[in-house]
Parts: structure tokens; sequence; C-alpha cells
């Protein structure tokens, strides 16, 4: 079964893009199959 794992925080600037890459790019070194979507909701 999959597992899904949301980065988020209500300000912007303060890593969620780089945390999230650095998360895939470690779970997909370790030969998890992994997706990164990553977006700005405009709030």
């Amino acid at each position: 079964m999959a597992k899904i794992l949301v980065v988020t925080s209500g300000k912007g600037g303060v890593g969620k893009t780089t945390t999230s890459a650095a998360i895939g790019t470690g779970l997909a070194l370790r030969g998890h199959k992994t997706v990164i979507v990553d977006f700005d909701v405009g709030l």
C-alpha cells in the first residue's frame, strides 16, 4: 500500500520545497518508488 507524506506550512519561504526534495531523494536512494508533487495553493 502507498504511503503519503505531506510537508505543509501556512507561511512561505520556510523550506517546504527543499525539505520535500531532500526527503524524496533520500527515499529514492534507498530504493523506494518516489513521486514528489510541489505546488502553491495560493492562500
